[in-house]
């Protein structure tokens, strides 16, 4: 090879070595899209916006948010795991599209590891216990001594199969050793309305549906599946506090990009991200949904993935749930 031709090599080399740090440098120059696997309306919408908003001052860019609802965020994972890694398409995530899905389905269509580059966490929304004042436990473990009185003939009402709420629910059973009967509802709403009329005695639901007749006194929070006590329902106990040790299930939300984004792009948005989640204002509106704040460093968030993997595959494969 002649020497011009050497030269021209390592000259284009030197071109795309450097056209990261680049675009990195000129970062953010337009609108950036978050896709939002989830419909408008919901928990996730909500919180979702509440970061884009904030993000979107931090960037001095607008970020839109793009909901693309669908068999449960597996259609957006996969929109999103096939966009152009320049940083103006991000993905809000959390447990049950990264780690939940890929159990649940044969063939979901992306890998949360090599399809996506983590940014960092966001939130954890955990599950409540719930049941009516009259129901006869008032802890955790009263349920699970009256489960094991009567084994197999109490209902416990859950979000559809494969759910966090389902999830959890499952987890709990296996942990506390009892024989209890999975009642699956099409959602939150449904579940609160059917506690409130007496049709079914104790869920696990998300909090915000029911925090309204929790606060009136017409419900009763037994416990959160969280690590931490609520600041929103202070006196209520976490699961590890009342009864079953070392129990949490919770679904950690976070903020991802297509593979391939640029390290310097990724450490921008991951600062970012960690300024607007540790705002009061912030913290105050993920409280108001049920959740507490986290941040992480895109490497800790990617551990993290592995870790929940851990936690839900297995139970999933155990219990043999497909959605396919």
């Amino acid at each position: 090879m002649s020497f011009r031709r050497i030269a021209a090599a390592l000259g284009l080399v030197l071109v795309v070595g450097y056209a990261g740090p680049v675009a990195a440098q000129d970062y953010p120059n337009r609108t950036v899209t978050m896709i939002v696997p989830f419909p408008p309306g919901g928990g996730n919408d909500t919180v979702a916006r509440i970061v884009a908003g904030k993000l979107s001052a931090g960037l001095g860019q607008q970020v839109i948010v793009d909901n693309r609802g669908g068999a449960n965020g597996v259609v957006a994972m996969r929109a999103a795991a096939h966009a152009s890694p320049d940083g103006y398409t991000l993905l809000f995530a959390n447990s049950s599209t990264t780690s939940i899905n890929p159990a649940l389905h044969a063939n979901v269509g992306y890998d949360a590891h090599k399809d996506f580059a983590p940014i960092g966490l966001m939130a954890a929304m955990g599950i409540g216990i719930i049941a009516r004042p009259d129901f006869p436990a008032k802890s955790v473990a009263e349920l699970i001594a009256l489960a094991k009185a009567t084994p197999g003939s109490l209902n416990v009402g859950t979000s559809p199969p494969g759910s966090g709420s389902n999830l959890a629910a499952e987890l709990f059973k296996a942990r506390a050793g009892i024989d209890v009967t999975l009642v699956p509802y099409k959602g939150a709403a449904a579940l609160t309305n059917d506690l409130l009329g007496g049709h079914i005695p104790v869920i696990f639901s998300v909090l915000p549906p029911a925090l309204g007749n929790v606060q009136s006194g017409a419900l009763r929070v037994l416990a959160v599946t969280g690590s931490s006590r609520l600041s929103l329902l202070p006196n209520v106990p976490t699961v590890t506090e009342s009864g079953l040790p070392g129990f949490e299930a919770v679904l950690k939300y976070g903020l991802l990009a297509p593979a391939g984004t640029p390290k310097p792009i990724v450490e921008r948005l991951n600062r970012e991200l960690r300024t607007l989640v540790m705002s009061d204002d912030v913290k105050a509106r993920i409280a108001r949904e049920g959740g507490v704040t986290l941040t992480s460093s895109p490497e800790d968030y990617a551990a993290d993935i592995v870790r929940e993997d851990a936690l839900w595959g297995p139970l999933i494969r155990s219990l043999n749930i497909k959605v396919d």
